[in-house]
């Protein structure tokens, strides 16, 4: 299928009808299997859904990890003239250095769970525009830059884990929040990395100015008036791994926040993501029950990076161990349990 570059945001309007579907057959096989595995039936809890889940995404009845890939989009935001942001923005160029030198968490997480890094850094000599002035983006530029994430996306992966850096976009995350799903802004801005109670004030008075300025929009509109290049490349790099047929995991809040205007756009269009963990910002478990989504993983993390990701990719690789490499009750010459069989309770 002929997608990508996108050409105008009004193209994203019915793509969900045009991208390919999750496999019912394929995810059928896999539960098959999994009744068949030499353990009592759900004794392996979420694993066991990983597995399906895999499997009607990758269409296979016996998913496999063989390259998993990670991806962190950096960008620079105009908001940060508000004073949202307690570190200079220059920090987002030195930590994609850091990506790139091995010396960031998410790169030790990376080699721990078997994922190849990549840092895409998206003109951080060039801020978005302070959205309290006007829309952050215009069309084009949110165009360049989802069409950017998409293009990073190598089709032969068999997952990808999505992050995110740029100072100042725990503000693009709650802003973007708070515009599409609603609600008292305060109930979406944290401390992000390390804001006190006045930046915290400043965050929300920023998103408030923000949000009274755009109103009215689509949510691809909502995207570039209020969000970022990190945000729209990581909404490009979502829509390519779904048109070749990857499962996402994405990492916490921002980088959910990041993806949300594709929800907002059509819900089916996140089908194919999962959530890596829930973000101790105090935002993300409220975005994921408005997007109906549980977490791997709830370790109160919060650095952003795709750590949370990169982390929950070691569950997933641990689900198809087990659902590609356990033996079946006739492959063990282990006795199933049959439907008439009583249980101890009831034998005594």
């Amino acid at each position: 299928m002929s997608l990508f570059p996108l050409s105008t945001l009004s193209q994203l309007d019915g793509l969900a009808d045009r991208l390919p579907a999750f496999d019912n057959e394929a995810a059928e096989a896999a539960r098959t299997r999994q009744g068949q595995l030499t353990k009592p039936p759900g004794s392996l809890g979420r694993l066991e859904d990983l597995a399906v889940f895999m499997a009607g995404w990758r269409v296979t009845d016996r998913p496999r990890i063989g390259k998993a890939q990670a991806i962190v989009f950096a960008g620079n935001h105009g908001i940060c003239a508000q004073g949202v942001n307690p570190f200079p923005q220059s920090v987002t160029a030195q930590m994609v250095a850091n990506y790139e030198h091995g010396g960031a968490a998410i790169n030790q997480l990376c080699r721990a769970n078997g994922a190849e890094l990549s840092a895409v850094a998206i003109d951080l000599d060039r801020p978005t525009r302070d959205f309290t002035q006007g829309p952050a983006m215009d069309e084009a530029e949110t165009l360049e830059a989802l069409n950017r994430g998409a293009a990073s996306v190598n089709p032969k992966a068999d997952v990808l884990i999505l992050g995110e850096m740029g100072i100042g976009n725990s503000t693009i995350a709650a802003a973007l929040a708070s515009a599409l799903f609603g609600g008292d802004v305060a109930d979406w801005v944290g401390r992000g990395t390390g804001s006190d109670d006045a930046g915290v004030a400043r965050k929300i008075s920023a998103i408030e100015r923000g949000l009274e300025r755009h109103q009215g929009l689509s949510a691809a509109q909502t995207l570039a008036a209020l969000g970022g290049r990190e945000q729209a490349a990581i909404c490009g790099a979502v829509l390519a791994a779904r048109l070749y047929r990857i499962p996402v995991l994405l990492d916490g809040f921002i980088c959910t926040a990041s993806a949300a205007p594709l929800f907002g756009v059509d819900a089916r269009l996140l089908e194919h993501c999962l959530v890596g963990h829930v973000s101790a910002e105090p935002g993300h478990r409220k975005i994921l029950g408005h997007l109906g989504k549980d977490p791997i993983l709830g370790f109160d993390m919060r650095l952003g990076e795709g750590t949370g990701a990169a982390l929950a990719l070691g569950i997933l690789r641990s689900a198809l161990e087990c659902h590609n490499g356990m033996a079946t009750f006739s492959e063990a010459g282990v006795d199933e349990a049959h439907e008439d069989d009583t249980t101890m309770d009831a034998a005594q």
